[in-house]
């Protein structure tokens, strides 16, 4: 799928994860941990390991199922990440050891009440080196002085679909099979895939009309730093409101439930997501509709450079954000979407 930029056509070409310390990511929790309870947090500092391969050496280094070991989201492989992991150990002490695990390094281990759910973070600090920059120097800067200041679109990122769009592929082979029983870790992949991908269309459309960042009637809009969303309320401040980032359109997460937009919006939303003739698909599955932010804001956005070639960023997203949408404004996609992304 052609995923247009907002702000133009890249002023850049780079190497993007040439070392592993060229990608570091830092979690950050809403809450503070309380010190005692049934689960075990570690937080962790893995290098060229993926989350799910570490939570697999967690558990057979406590002794547990998998499913007793919780994480807020899979990182990337090709980095360094510090992450939170939790194990479930009622009425057991930790081992006396420390997990012994290549590319892995425990950093802290704190007690809390309760297991660590998907998507129970904050966000995410990102410190970001591109190496072997081309381009005019000038018109990078001004790049990224507009995303720091105006945003950008809130694409799902290459990696939710797969190198090459392979689990893309395999959603759709899924659906054109009739959507065989799979095991439920592959039938919500499926169905997240299915959904991202619908949301691309949609927020891809709205930046072709250039509507991405600015209020439509018929909007569904959410407050910023919220997962809450409204509908348009015919009330004269939320354009304003839009224009000031303390409000952001959003675009649909497709569900058997009737969307929330009207008009103007919704009918582009219609027409976008017709083709991929997925209706049955959610109301096979039950799935709940939502509506996710069509802009996303790079919080702190700064940058450096090391040298002549050598660009450094540093900047926090929302959780839910990708680091790759907002590399994409800057520079080509083929360098964004190697399988280590």
């Amino acid at each position: 799928m052609a995923l247009p930029r907002a702000w133009g056509g890249a002023v850049m070409r780079a190497d993007f994860k040439a070392q592993l310390e060229d990608f570091e990511v830092i979690e950050q929790l809403p809450f503070v941990l309380d010190g005692a309870g049934e689960h075990l947090w570690l937080w962790v500092e893995k290098r060229g390991a993926n989350t799910e391969w570490v939570a697999r050496q967690l558990a057979r280094w406590a002794d547990v199922p998998l499913r007793d070991v919780g994480t807020a989201g899979l990182k990337d492989r090709h980095g360094v990440t510090r992450q939170w992991f939790s194990i479930w150990l009622p009425g057991r002490a930790e081992p006396d050891s420390s997990p012994e695990i290549d590319g892995v390094h425990v950093l802290e281990q704190v007690r809390h009440g309760r297991k660590l759910q998907t998507g129970a973070l904050s966000g995410n600090r990102f410190v970001i080196t591109l190496r072997n920059v081309v381009g005019d120097r000038s018109a990078i800067d001004a790049r990224l002085q507009q995303l720091a200041t105006k945003g950008f679109p809130n694409y799902f990122g290459p990696q939710r679909f797969g190198h090459d769009g392979a689990n893309w592929a395999r959603a759709l082979a899924w659906v054109g099979a009739g959507m065989p029983r799979v095991k439920p870790a592959q039938r919500s992949r499926h169905l997240s895939v299915l959904r991202s991908g619908a949301f691309n269309a949609v927020l891809a459309a709205r930046v072709q009309q250039g509507s991405w960042n600015r209020f439509m009637a018929g909007d569904v809009l959410q407050l910023d730093g919220s997962k809450r969303v409204f509908a348009d309320d015919n009330s004269a401040e939320l354009a304003l409101r839009v224009q000031q980032k303390d409000l952001h359109p959003t675009g649909p997460l497709p569900g058997e439930t009737p969307s929330l937009a009207q008009g103007e919006v919704l009918g582009l939303e219609q027409a976008v997501l017709a083709p991929f003739e997925l209706e049955p698909v959610w109301r096979a599955t039950r799935m709940k509709s939502a509506r996710r932010a069509l802009r996303a804001v790079a919080q702190e956005l700064t940058w450096v450079w090391l040298d002549a070639h050598m660009l450094q960023l540093r900047f926090f997203l929302p959780a839910g954000r990708y680091a790759t949408a907002l590399l994409r404004e800057l520079m080509d996609d083929d360098r964004l979407s190697d399988p280590a992304v």
